[in-house]
């Protein structure tokens, strides 16, 4: 089947995050609200704009960590994607996590750094009204790199009032933000604007990181025929330098210190810039949503992560290079029938990627090319969900998705292009009972997929050392399985509780450092989630979550049986406490388990646990505020491997050693907020 879907259908879908069981607007409450009789998992959960406002952020994609158990990290400098650990995955910079962002993805398919690249930095956090999140594969309107969950962000319509911010701090942080709404024709439409600035020279030694981040965001929304509609256009460009992982030995030996960079003449330079609109329609006892997006996308990316070990003349710097455009829509009818409430949807997206390079550099200079190639890949999926009311204690879900795949190769080594087509269709089952009303319990069953990289499902022949390779898998299928509890004891505290699976096939992944194609096995996660939410009044409320898994390799093999990166416990807690006369205050607590470097557990890495403190004031139309990051001035790391790597003097063949990013020390920031 050859997928192709001109961008003029795409006028089209649903979100990613609705519910087939509510088919009129809810004033969103983020954790206040009673998701029992409404989700279909334990799983599931709601952040409203007040919650993703109150914690104090060091970077944009630190939103991700609103999913409880998500940790999000970086090893490299601040314009860069995230790297996400969630319920045993490395998720590397997002390859089983689906993140959308106004219905459009996030997640890059067939990216020159790596398979699902999902970059938060183009999202200006203010203006974020809303995020859904959903763990497992048991949701038929998601797909691709879903199989860990799915994060929904909902840009605002309206703003309560306008805000103009600026931001100091320590180590050269400058922040600039301005947003605001207004009414166009009376109340039948409305203008959100905003402009984010931010620059940054941080730590280190021997780097200065010299950000220079740039978003802006205009959405038009109002009265479209008998429904609503909306027209969004961001634009994000970012510039930066990287301070990256070091080796510990050059830590221990005096080379370095441990804000120091063995290479310090990497970076990134990235943009993206999108158009997108939606409609929503009431339709005969029901809904009709529609949505559609054009994203162009850039990137070029510098990084060394072996130094001399493969070239002692030059260095093994490498550079990294994206240019798409990516064109998608997302239709969806929603009605309630006597038997039930239907949806029924249709997705299609296209990533037209004219180049996606590997190159061998010297301080950022291109010395040769590895591999040079254009992708096209096209996907369509059609799903269907049907939730019913069993008895008045019991519901049901049940959900079809079929996902197809195009795969067109064009690369600078003709072994390596070529067409490729896959196809998966996967089934999705919940039950929810309720036997109290303040209590609810699932079990749920899914099974999800993630894509390979296209370039990997054509490759014959490995571009750096001519050795003949096998072409992967184009699709990776996972299943699911959850028992899971609701408990909303009374709007001043409630609780979710679930014990849950996932299996992955084996598999075969695509390594976009090396060009490459990388043998992984198959794997078995499990674990328990619990989240415990406390609202002891309007000025004071608290939570704590937990999160524990085991993650192990189901085939025998001598090397070993623990999964590389798989994090066994994560735990966050957070006080949130408004006074009198304006007084605000937030405390942020992240612990996470030491973790296996090595496949035998011989080497570890040492956990990390970092505190973030806020504290501010209201004072009529302007707000003063006090961000303390890292406030205990924890040493401890953001991210730990374990590799051969090469420095001056040593070895050819390099040494095997722990390679770390440290967390950045203690810093202030000060914001003064003037609200018009």
């Amino acid at each position: 089947m050859d997928v192709f879907f001109p961008i003029l259908l795409a006028t089209a879908a649903v979100g990613p995050d609705t519910s087939s069981a509510v088919l009129e607007e809810v004033s969103v409450l983020g954790r206040r609200l009673d998701l029992t009789g409404t989700a279909i998992s334990a799983s599931e959960g709601e952040i409203g704009p007040d919650e993703l406002g109150a914690w104090p952020l060091l970077r944009t994609g630190d939103l991700m960590e609103f999913v409880p158990g998500m940790v999000a990290t970086q090893h490299s400098g601040s314009g860069k994607a995230n790297q996400y650990f969630l319920r045993g995955f490395n998720l590397d910079h997002g390859t089983d996590f689906a993140t959308f962002v106004d219905d459009m993805p996030v997640n890059l398919r067939s990216h020159g750094h790596g398979q699902g690249y999902s970059d938060l930095n183009f999202v200006i956090p203010e203006t974020v009204a809303r995020l859904h999140y959903r763990k497992g594969p048991y949701y038929a309107d998601v797909g691709d790199f879903s199989s860990a969950g799915t994060a929904a962000f909902s840009i605002a319509d309206t703003l309560p009032r306008g805000i103009a911010d600026l931001s100091v701090g320590e180590f050269g942080w400058r922040r600039g933000v301005l947003a605001d709404s207004r009414a166009l024709g009376g109340d039948s439409a409305s203008l959100l604007y905003a402009a984010e600035w931010q620059t940054y020279a941080g730590p280190w030694s021997d780097v200065d990181e010299d950000v220079g981040k740039l978003n802006l965001l205009a959405r038009l929304g109002g009265k479209l025929g008998a429904g609503e509609g909306h027209v969004t256009a961001m634009s994000y460009r970012n510039r930066w330098n990287s301070p990256d992982q070091i080796p510990a030995r050059a830590v221990a030996l005096g080379v370095i210190d441990t804000y120091g960079s063995i290479d310090p003449s990497l970076g990134g330079d990235t943009s993206r810039h999108s158009l997108s609109a939606s409609w929503r329609l009431p339709l005969d006892r029901g809904e009709f949503r529609s949505s559609a997006y054009l994203i162009d996308y850039r990137l070029s990316l510098w990084s060394n992560f072996t130094y001399l070990l493969d070239n002692p003349d030059d260095g093994d710097q490498f550079e990294q290079f994206d240019d798409r455009r990516v064109y998608g829509f997302d239709l969806a009818r929603q009605w309630r029938g006597a038997f039930g409430d239907w949806q029924l949807g249709m997705q299609g997206r296209r990533d037209d990627i004219g180049r996606v390079g590997l190159y061998r550099t010297r301080d950022r200079a291109r010395l040769s090319n590895v591999r040079e190639d254009a992708v096209q890949e096209d996907s369509l999926a059609l799903y269907a969900d049907w939730q019913y009311q069993l008895t008045d204690t019991l519901r049901s879900y049940l959900g079809l998705r079929h996902d197809q795949f195009d795969f067109d190769v064009d690369a600078s080594l003709p072994q390596n292009s070529g067409k490729r087509s896959d196809g998966a269709s996967s089934v999705k089952a919940s039950i929810a009972w309720q036997p109290l009303a303040l209590a609810e319990f699932y079990a749920s069953y899914g099974q999800g997929l993630h894509s390979n990289d296209a370039r990997g499902t054509t490759i014959h022949v490995d571009p750096a050392s001519g050795d003949v390779v096998a072409p992967v898998d184009p699709l990776v299928a996972s299943r699911g399985g959850e028992l899971g509890a609701r408990l909303y004891l009374t709007d001043k505290l409630h609780g979710t509780l679930a014990l849950w699976t996932l299996d992955l096939d084996s598999e075969l992944l695509f390594v976009g450092d090396a060009g490459t194609t990388e043998a992984s096995r198959p794997s078995r996660r499990k674990g328990v989630e619990l989240g415990v939410y406390w609202f002891a009044s309007e000025r004071l409320n608290a939570e704590l979550e937990l999160a524990y898994t085991d993650a192990t390799f189901t085939d025998r093999d001598p090397v070993g049986g623990d999964i590389p990166g798989a994090i066994p416990l994560v735990a966050t807690a957070a006080v949130n406490y408004r006074g009198d006369a304006g007084w605000f205050a937030a405390l942020h607590l992240r612990h996470f388990s030491g973790y296996p470097l090595i496949e035998d557990d011989s080497v570890e890495s040492g956990g990390s646990s970092m505190v973030n403190l806020r504290v501010g004031r209201d004072m009529g139309n302007w707000r003063l505020q006090l961000d303390l990051l890292n406030a205990l001035d924890s040493d401890d790391r953001d991210i730990e491997y374990f590799y051969a790597s090469r420095l001056s003097g040593e070895d050819p063949a390099g040494v095997e050693d722990i390679h770390y990013h440290i967390f950045e020390p203690r810093s202030l920031r000060a914001s003064l907020r003037y609200c018009f």
